[in-house]
């Protein structure tokens, strides 16, 4: 199809030509042969009147012009796809959409993965892409090319519907053989044992319970910190250490490693977990539906 002269299969060339930066592995991906890539990009360097990308070594190195272009093409990409993605009717028993869901690991861990489970059955042909959270996924959301974020709710935009998942205490986490486990801690005890902390991503923002904990910053003794919370109960068992943790993440940790879990001995208040969509996909059925599945297991799925 073409639009003022433009073949708009060109523009899905573009975007991988310009996140791959080879004609070789753009070719690999679109599934086409490297002379039909370089074709394209003869003819999209022919429309635009700029050579695009220029080869500089073994490297291809986008243009000022291209760099400017790319963003325009992603979003009319992601507009396209919310076009096809987008249904009066959605029946989850025989759909085939994948769903692409930005949460993370703690949520993965404590509501995703269950839900998958729990849809095996009744969305057999169901399929999710999983991402990560971060300054990334918020702009691939605002693009429309994220179908739902799960956060806490001091980082849900105000500009897109959201609706509230659980709330949830931590508590504190220690290998089953520390003799300071054997009972609730005080805050004294709590700040003498050696912490691992959490620091998300490649960013390494602070967690939730991380940015309660900055009054103590003073006393508290942190030996180690890690970018996952998957990565907390690995480095518990054996040692003296301690972490504080979501009580849902912290009983699914306590049941497949040699882990227990004490109250905090101060006051934190809970973290409350949101669902958030895009505003151009809230009369989207498929979406009404996931958001309902996560919802129902949350309402269910309180610790204990």
């Amino acid at each position: 199809m073409r639009f003022k002269g433009l073949d708009l299969n060109l523009v899905v060339a573009l975007d991988i030509l310009l996140q791959e930066r080879s004609v070789s592995r753009a070719a690999e991906r679109l599934k086409l042969s490297q002379p039909a890539v370089s074709a394209a990009l003869a003819r999209l360097r022919d429309y635009f009147g700029d050579d695009l990308l220029v080869s500089i070594g073994r490297a291809m190195i986008p243009t000022a012009y291209a760099e400017s272009l790319w963003p325009i093409a992603r979003t009319l990409l992601a507009q396209a796809d919310l076009l096809v993605d987008t249904s009066a009717t959605f029946d989850p028993a025989t759909s085939q959409r994948r769903f692409r869901v930005n949460a993370s690991d703690y949520t993965q861990t404590v509501l995703i993965s269950p839900v998958l489970r729990r849809l095996q059955r009744s969305a057999p042909h169901i399929s999710m892409d999983v991402g990560p959270t971060g300054p990334m996924s918020l702009a691939e959301f605002e693009a429309g090319e994220i179908d739902c974020i799960i956060s806490p709710e001091q980082y849900v935009s105000l500009s897109h519907p959201s609706r509230p998942l659980f709330e949830e205490q931590h508590v504190v986490v220690g290998w089953r053989g520390n003799p300071a486990m054997a009972a609730p801690l005080d805050l004294d005890g709590f700040l003498a044992l050696g912490h691992v902390a959490v620091s998300i991503g490649s960013g390494r923002e602070l967690s939730f319970a991380e940015r309660h904990l900055l009054p103590y910053r003073e006393r508290r003794r942190v030996e180690v910190t890690t970018s996952t919370f998957s990565g907390v109960p690995l480095m518990l068992p054996q040692t003296l250490r301690i972490a504080v943790l979501q009580e849902r993440l912290a009983a699914t940790f306590c049941a497949a490693f040699d882990l227990v879990m004490q109250p905090l001995p101060f006051a934190m208040p809970p973290l409350r977990e949101m669902v958030q969509y895009h505003s151009g996909r809230a009369n989207d059925p498929g979406i009404a539906w996931l958001v309902g599945a996560f919802e129902s297991y949350a309402a269910e799925g309180s610790p204990g």
